[in-house]
């Protein structure tokens, strides 16, 4: 299992505080509306939940493929 961080689209302020706080720019701010994570470049630090001032980022398990 390999964990990623997962952005609540719809309740993002699109501040860049989670795209400033990745270590691997896994995240990015979609057009100044929300933060959008590259699930392959995501390391599952936490990094960027613990950067959110709005707390809507999280942190899943999900499958490896391959």
């Amino acid at each position: 299992m390999k964990r990623i961080a997962v952005v609540s689209t719809k309740d993002c302020v699109s501040c860049g505080c989670c795209e400033k706080a990745c270590p691997k720019n896994a995240i990015a701010v979609y057009r100044g509306i929300y933060a959008n994570v590259n699930q392959e470049l995501c390391i599952g630090c936490g990094l960027c939940v613990k950067a959110c001032p709005a707390d809507i980022i999280s942190l899943k398990e999900v499958d490896m493929v391959g």
